[in-house]
């Protein structure tokens, strides 16, 4: 199988494309976005962002060794005298995302695209490691799951490749519909339908409509869909669909997982089932939330063909992806790290886990505010107090200014929580208190930088 390639023909095809130089060109197998990657015979692609723009390094391309540029057709006027191919566009970062299809296309890997308001990137992960198992595999690095970092996993994935395992996400409209014409997916999946993002997309069923375009377009390209028959939206959305697999912990789904306990430490014990086998696992990752992931994972896995012994032996190699119920442990404390981002369901979740660790009796919250709920946001902190329950071994942690609305309905409680209207006062807290012999959940929105707070505990207890 030789290498794949961009062709001067599929530069022709780009919409709005105006070619200089074509005479020179030789197809390329490498398109970069970043000029620091760029080798000889390469495609640079000059797309403007949050911080930088590309066209400003067009001509560092060009001498690391690029054979064509892509740039936008008003700053044409500055690269006349380039003596490689030139290609003009009307948009840059459509263009990368179009160059990006036509590899795909070429692509002979199946690919597995994962949505979701929580837990998509331990579910890819999982994915990835169990289809490892048997196939050559490419995934989604990072967080490269947008407009930009959808096609940037594509143009990553070579000749060789059996699977491509993407994350695709989104916050606003449109987003979902226009990586999923990129990626054309053979199997795709929605983890759950939840609040994330509901400022911009509205209301969960908002968030479905916007998600549901991965599903629509493995439908159109002849894929299946995998359904989370748990979720109650998605099951009732998605009985249209002519392929497809469901998965669930309730009813009769094609694959089913049942919790069988939980080891003294809080890890998850998971039970399969399909008409054809049944087989158990201990997961080496925490909470039931995984238990969930892992579920996913295994309905992919066992619908490209992995038997169950590539399961379980694939399962053991499981680690937590950082910042995602990470759970560290220490001499005299239990650390878990969800500090990466933050839902109402993703709190939830992360709560059982904590409660699920019998180590030590003692149980540390440390929450920050949750982004990204829009005029619901007041509301949905004040509800968390659901999740807790009096308890002398439990205290409640707080910082940002909306989470102080959680702390007065804590207190109606009687629960014992302290709010820090500085983030130097709790570090200050969690330095210098009595926090030995519990265990410590940190988690928050990702602009709020709850990480810092995980840095203390480290220094502290390690």
């Amino acid at each position: 199988m030789g290498k794949l390639k961009i062709t001067l023909e599929d530069l022709f095809n780009l919409p709005t494309a105006v070619i200089y130089n074509p005479d020179g060109f030789k197809p390329i197998s490498k398109v970069e976005i970043d000029s620091r990657s760029v080798k000889k015979g390469s495609l640079f692609a000059a797309i403007k962002g949050e911080k930088f723009d590309g066209h400003d390094f067009v001509l560092t391309a060009v001498k690391n060794g690029a054979n064509a540029v892509v740039v936008n057709k008003k700053k044409i006027k500055n690269l006349t005298s380039l003596d490689i191919t030139v290609i003009a566009v009307e948009d840059t970062a459509k263009a990368y995302g179009d160059l990006a299809n036509v590899w795909r296309k070429k692509l002979k890997a199946k690919v597995v695209a994962i949505t979701g308001s929580n837990g998509k990137t331990s579910t890819k992960e999982m994915a990835a490691d169990l289809l490892s198992e048997k196939f050559n595999v490419v995934k989604t690095l990072a967080n490269n799951n947008n407009h930009i970092g959808v096609p940037l996993t594509i143009f990553s994935t070579y000749e060789k490749c059996e699977i491509l395992v993407l994350e695709q996400g989104t916050n606003h409209f449109g987003e979902i519909p226009y990586s999923a014409k990129i990626s054309q997916p053979d199997f795709a999946m929605i983890t759950n339908i939840g609040d994330s993002h509901i400022e911009f997309l509205i209301n969960r069923e908002g968030v479905y409509k916007e998600k549901s375009a991965l599903f629509d377009e493995a439908e159109k390209n002849g894929g299946t869909v995998l359904i989370n028959t748990d979720d109650i939206i998605i099951r009732a959305k998605t009985k249209g669909y002519s392929r497809k697999i469901t998965y669930g912990f309730y009813g009769n789904p094609d694959v089913k997982g049942k919790v069988l306990g939980f080891t003294e430490d809080g890890k998850t014990k998971v039970q399969i089932i399909t008409t054809k086998e049944t087989f158990d696992v201990t997961l080496p990752v925490y909470g039931e939330a995984n238990a969930k992931n892992f579920l996913a994972a295994a309905a992919v896995a066992l619908n490209l063909g992995l038997s169950k012994k590539q399961i379980v032996n694939a399962t053991k190699k499981f680690s937590a992806v950082q910042g995602r119920l990470e759970v560290k442990q220490y001499k005299n404390a239990v650390v878990i790290n969800d500090t990466y981002n933050a839902s109402p369901a993703s709190v939830i979740e992360a709560v059982k886990t904590l409660h699920k660790i019998k180590t030590y009796k003692k149980k540390i919250v440390v929450l920050g505010d949750i982004f990204e709920l829009g005029s619901q946001s007041v509301k949905m902190h004040k509800e968390l107090e659901k999740i807790f329950k009096p308890s002398k071994n439990l205290v409640v942690l707080t910082v940002g200014s909306i989470m102080q609305h959680l702390v007065k309905e804590l207190r109606k409680k009687k629960i014992r929580s302290i709010h820090f209207f500085l983030r130097e006062a709790l570090s200050l807290y969690l330095q210098y208190e009595e926090i030995e012999n519990s265990v410590i959940l940190v988690k928050g929105s990702r602009g709020m930088k709850m990480e810092e707070f995980v840095n203390i505990l480290d220094k502290r207890f390690a």
